[in-house]
C-alpha cells in the first residue's frame, strides 16, 4: 500500500509548483497580483465586495466642472448675488435697531457735556435732569430757559407758561442740538414778550447719551409718556407743544396721542413735525424702490414701525373738539426723507380735519430745516399762535 509520503513526489509532477508550495493565504487574488486590476478577491470566500466603478471620477465631478464653460461665469455671479443679497436680509432683520437708533453716531456722542456748549446757547442756561422712565429705567433731560429772575415785576408779568418738549432725530445726543433750540427760545422769547415764559425739555432716548437701557420703539414711547408727566408735574398750568424731528416727528405723533388718549387734564396745544416720514415701511419703499433689493420685503419683520398716520388719526378720533393744531416744516432739499412721505400727512391731516401748516424751507438738507433763520421763524410763530389760545 502507498504512502502519503510515497505519494507525495508523484503530484509534485503532475501539479503545478505555485499551488502546492504557497500558503492558502497567499493563493487567493488581490488588487495587485490579479490579472484584472478593477476586481478585488476578498480576504474571505463569502463576503464579496462590488467592483470599483470604472467612471468613479466622472461621478464625483462638481456641478461647476459639469456645466459647459460659458456658463460658468453667470453661474458664480448668481451664487455670489443671491448669497449677498440672503446676507443683506439676514443682517438688516438682526440688526435692525443699530440702524434705526445710532445712539453711538458721531463717535465720543455719549460723552458729550452741556458746559461745552453753555457759551453759545446764552443767555439761554440749560441743565441736566434725571427721572426715571414708566418701567424703571434712567433716563435724562435737557430742561432749558431765560432766567427770569433780575426783578419780582418780571416774575409776576409772566401770566403764561409754555413747554416746548423736543424729541430728537435718531443720531448724536441732546447736548449739540442745544445751540439750536437755544436759538428757538430766544426768537419765542422776543416774540412772546414778558407776559409767556418758555421752557424747552429735551428727551435724551434711552440708550442715548447719558441715559441708560437700549433703544427700542416700545422703549422710547414710555420714556416719551415719563417726560409728559415730569413736565405736568413740574409745570401743572403750561400749555404743551410737542415737537419732533424726523424720527422724532414719529415719537411726537404716538407721544401726542397717547397722552390725548389718557385724558391728562393738560392738552396739547400744537405738534411740529420736522421733516416727518409716514412709517418706517413707507421710508423702506420710498427709499429702496426696486423691487429686487430685499428691503421692501421686510416689513414683517419690523420691530419699530413708529407709524405716524395711525398716530394722527388716533389723535383726530379721540380728542373731537380740542385738537392740536400740526405743523409741517420740510426742507426742500431733504436728503433722506423724500417730499411726499410729508404730503401723505399732510393728506392724513385732510382728510381727518386736524388743522394743519406746510412750511418748506427752501435749500435746506434733512438737518438743516430749523438750523435756517426761516425755520426757526416758522417754529416761533407757531408756537406763539397756538399758545394764545
Amino acid at each position: 500500500m502507498l504512502t502519503r509520503k510515497a505519494l507525495r513526489p508523484a503530484l509534485r509532477r503532475l501539479l503545478p509548483l505555485t499551488s502546492i508550495s504557497k500558503p492558502r493565504s497567499q493563493r487567493r487574488l488581490n488588487v495587485s497580483t490579479s490579472k484584472n486590476p478593477l476586481a478585488i478577491s476578498p480576504s474571505r470566500p463569502n463576503q464579496q465586495k462590488p467592483l470599483i466603478p470604472i467612471a468613479l471620477d466622472q461621478q464625483r465631478r462638481s456641478f461647476l466642472t459639469s456645466l459647459p464653460t460659458y456658463l460658468v461665469p453667470p453661474a458664480v455671479f448668481c451664487g455670489l448675488l443671491l448669497a449677498l443679497w440672503t446676507y443683506k436680509v439676514f443682517m438688516t432683520v438682526v440688526f435692525q435697531e443699530k440702524i434705526l437708533y445710532m445712539s453711538y453716531m458721531p463717535p465720543q456722542t455719549r460723552s458729550e457735556k452741556i458746559e461745552d456748549y453753555a457759551a453759545t446757547c446764552k443767555p439761554v442756561e440749560w441743565k441736566e435732569v434725571r427721572i426715571k422712565s414708566l418701567d424703571g429705567t434712567k433716563i435724562v433731560l435737557g430742561v432749558g430757559c431765560i432766567p427770569w429772575g433780575q426783578t419780582q415785576a418780571m416774575e409776576k408779568a409772566a401770566t403764561r407758561e409754555v413747554v416746548i418738549c423736543y424729541f430728537q432725530g435718531n443720531g448724536g445726543s441732546v447736548p449739540p442740538r442745544l445751540p439750536l433750540l437755544s436759538n428757538t427760545l430766544k426768537l419765542l422769547q422776543s416774540r412772546g414778550g414778558e407776559s409767556t415764559r418758555y421752557t424747552m425739555v429735551a428727551l435724551s432716548y434711552r440708550g442715548y447719551w447719558k441715559s441708560s437701557g437700549r433703544a427700542t420703539e416700545a422703549g422710547i414711547k414710555i420714556d416719551a409718556q415719563a417726560t409728559l408727566n415730569w413736565i405736568k408735574e413740574m409745570h401743572p398750568n403750561a400749555s404743551i407743544v410737542i415737537w419732533g424731528q424726523s424720527l422724532g416727528a414719529g415719537v411726537a405723533c404716538a407721544a401726542a396721542a397717547e397722552h390725548l388718549a389718557r385724558d391728562e387734564g393738560q392738552y396739547v396745544q400744537g405738534l411740529i413735525l420736522e421733516t416727518p416720514f409716514t412709517s418706517v415701511s413707507s421710508m423702506l419703499k420710498a427709499l429702496y424702490p426696486e423691487r429686487w433689493l430685499p428691503y421692501r420685503y421686510l416689513t414683517g419683520f419690523l420691530r419699530s414701525h413708529w407709524d405716524s398716520e395711525v398716530a394722527l388719526r388716533r389723535i383726530a378720533s379721540i380728542y373731537q373738539g380740542r385738537q392740536p393744531q400740526i405743523l409741517l416744516c420740510v426742507a426742500t432739499r431733504d436728503e433722506v426723507v423724500p417730499p411726499e412721505e410729508a404730503e401723505k400727512l399732510q393728506r392724513v391731516c385732510e382728510e381727518t380735519s386736524l388743522v394743519t401748516k406746510r412750511v418748506k424751507v427752501i435749500g435746506a438738507l434733512h438737518n438743516e430745516a430749523t438750523t435756517r433763520r426761516e425755520g426757526q421763524e416758522a417754529v416761533a410763530s407757531f408756537v406763539v399762535s397756538t399758545s394764545m389760545k
